[in-house]
Parts: C-alpha cells; sequence; structure tokens
C-alpha cells in the first residue's frame, strides 16, 4: 500500500492523469457558437459586431461569405471562425486552381492572427443549384484544398448540407440520403473521410414541428407523447433533434462516411412569424439545445457536439417564409439579447 500512495503523489503520474482526463473531457467541443448573417440594412458594422462576441464570450462566429471589415476585426480575437465559399463562387473556384488560390491568398492568407476553424464550401447546395453549383461542388472543395496547402494553411475543408438531404430519416437507423442527394454527395463524403474533415449540417426542428412531424414539445426537448424507440438498435430517442443527428450519421454510414465527425453548422428558432414562435420558446430552445450537445446523442453518447446558433440578429431582408427574419438572438438596432442565455 506504500507503494501506492508514493505513485498516487508523483508529479509524472499526476501529469499523465490530467491528460487522461482532458482526452475524455474534452471542455470545447461542447461550446455554442453563433452565426453573422448579414441581410439586413439596420445591423451593426462588423467592428462592433466582433466586439459584441467577446463581450459575450461566443467563442464561435460562421460568416457566409468574406467580409474584409469583420476579418480585420477577428485578427488577433481568439474567436474560432468558419468561413464559407459562397455557393456563386463554386463554378468559378471549381474551373481553375489559379482562381481557388488568389480566393485563399485574399480571403484567408491575408488575415493572419484570424482562427480559421473550417472553409465551408457551399451552403446548403443543391442537385440542380443555380450554376450547376452540385456538379461542381467536390471539385471547388478539392481546389480550395489544395490551395490552402500550398499556402502553407492547414485548415479543413467541408461543405454544408441540411436535413432536406436525408430520407427515411424516422426511425433514425433508416436514414440516408435522398438519391439525388447521394449522386453528388458521394465523392464528398469519401473526399472527408480520406482526409479526416467533418461534415457540417444544419439541422431545424422547428420546421419539423411547423409541418405538423411532431409536437412543440418534441422539438423544443421537452418531454412528449412523441418519444419513441428505435426498433433496430433500441436507441431511446426523447426529441427531435437526436432523432435528425442520428439519422445523419445512419445515413454517412451507409455511404462510407461512419468516421465522420457531424457539426451542427445552424440551428435555432425563430421569435416571430408562424406557429409555435415566440420569445419564450426560443428560449427554451437555444437554452435546450446549448445544455443538450454537451452530452452527444443517443447514437454518439458522450461526444459532444460542435454547434452553431443561427443566427446572432434579426435579418430584416431575409427572402422567403416571415420567420426567416426572426431567428436572431439579439435586437440590431438595440444591440440587446431578445432573451436569456448563456453561451458557455
Amino acid at each position: 500500500m506504500s507503494g501506492v500512495r508514493v505513485l498516487a503523489s508523483s508529479p509524472i503520474l499526476l501529469l499523465l492523469l490530467s491528460l487522461l482526463m482532458a482526452s475524455f473531457f474534452d471542455t470545447t467541443a461542447g461550446q455554442i457558437g453563433v452565426c453573422f448573417g448579414q441581410v439586413g440594412n439596420n445591423l451593426p458594422n462588423p467592428s462592433e459586431v466582433v466586439a459584441m462576441y467577446k463581450q459575450y464570450s461566443i467563442p464561435r462566429m460562421r460568416m457566409y461569405g468574406p467580409n474584409g471589415a469583420a476579418l480585420d476585426a477577428l485578427r488577433g480575437s481568439n474567436i474560432e471562425f468558419i468561413l464559407d465559399v459562397p455557393n456563386g463562387d463554386l463554378k468559378r473556384l471549381a474551373d481553375s486552381q489559379a482562381e481557388a488560390n488568389t480566393w485563399v491568398q485574399n480571403n484567408i492568407k491575408n488575415y493572419q492572427g484570424v482562427r480559421f476553424k473550417y472553409i465551408s464550401v457551399g451552403n446548403e447546395v443543391m442537385p440542380r443549384g443555380p450554376g450547376g453549383a452540385g456538379r461542381v461542388l467536390i471539385q471547388a472543395m478539392q481546389n480550395i484544398d489544395r490551395a490552402l496547402s500550398q499556402a502553407g494553411l492547414s485548415i479543413p475543408v467541408s461543405t454544408t448540407t441540411f436535413m432536406g438531404a436525408f430520407t427515411d430519416t424516422y426511425p433514425p437507423s433508416r436514414g440516408r440520403f435522398s438519391d439525388e442527394y447521394r449522386n453528388f454527395l458521394q465523392p464528398v463524403i469519401g473526399f472527408l473521410a480520406s482526409k479526416r474533415y467533418p461534415l457540417l449540417v444544419n439541422i431545424y426542428t422547428y420546421f419539423g414541428y411547423k409541418n405538423g412531424d411532431v409536437s412543440l414539445q418534441f422539438a423544443l426537448f421537452q418531454p412528449s407523447n412523441n418519444e419513441f424507440t428505435d426498433p433496430n438498435n433500441q436507441l431511446r430517442y426523447r426529441n427531435l433533434f437526436d432523432a435528425n443527428i442520428d439519422s445523419v450519421y445512419a445515413a454517412l454510414e451507409k455511404s462510407g462516411g461512419g468516421s465522420l465527425e457531424v457539426v451542427v453548422s445552424e440551428s435555432g428558432w425563430p421569435t416571430q412569424g408562424g406557429p409555435g414562435t415566440s420569445v419564450p420558446n426560443a428560449e427554451a430552445y437555444v437554452n435546450n439545445l446549448r445544455l443538450h450537445v454537451q452530452n452527444g446523442s443517443p447514437k454518439r453518447p458522450g461526444k459532444a457536439i460542435e454547434t452553431y446558433i443561427f443566427a446572432m440578429f434579426d435579418e430584416n431582408q431575409k427572402p422567403g417564409d416571415v420567420t426567416e427574419r426572426y431567428f436572431g438572438l439579439f435586437n440590431p438596432t438595440t444591440r440587446q439579447l431578445k432573451y436569456g442565455v448563456k453561451f458557455n
């Protein structure tokens, strides 16, 4: 017994134990990021926005295209940053390695001191999207990845898809890519698996509720009569978010991407504009999500899910459904939080 006491007090053993504990508990993976959308005419300027991220201790940002003022403000901020390549640029970057090299130089290499976490080549690219984005996606990703490597930068390259790319998602173990999405995403999955890069996926339980698929409570992480057990693996599902992300994992397994990590690159709840929209519901969703993703999903328990809330501000010029304009955490005019949320 005396030998055990000596070992327990050994500085070397204590160091090893601390490293072992760190490997089991990743305290950063569960931290919430926030997307900075800019489709509004009343938004704070980018330097003010970055200052707000610092003020509220928001550790991660996603932005949907290069913005020089925002990138300048991010220098030295220690904010981890996802930068999107806009869908409209994909064909040009796929057609020319030189264009991809220039894009990386102008928007990444020139901004030393910015903590680029991922480059998302396209957002919710569709099989028959404008400019043939689906047909050129994999080539654009490969060209950007090559350009980063040639510039001496080690930044994972991915793309962002959404739940519309998947089908047979109930029960989650049946999840798969729909045929038209699988046709152009299959080489993307192979590329990501070979590089050990994650796949980014936008997941909104609000739309499952709005479409009448589930109850409000099931979408908000609250007890409901929609809870179920997947008969194929006996995993228990108590909310729609878990069912959605586990159907993504199942689809990846069927497509050779079972090893991939999934980053939830957007999720949120609108405060007005449609059924179930309210400040209390948005507050419940965001805070429940923030706590829930720290513990993983039934299929990958204990594995924190890197997650980004959409969005920093209401965006009064967003097209489409009225709810699209009211996903903001902050009022863009007053700069005040619309409801209580802790980011870490």
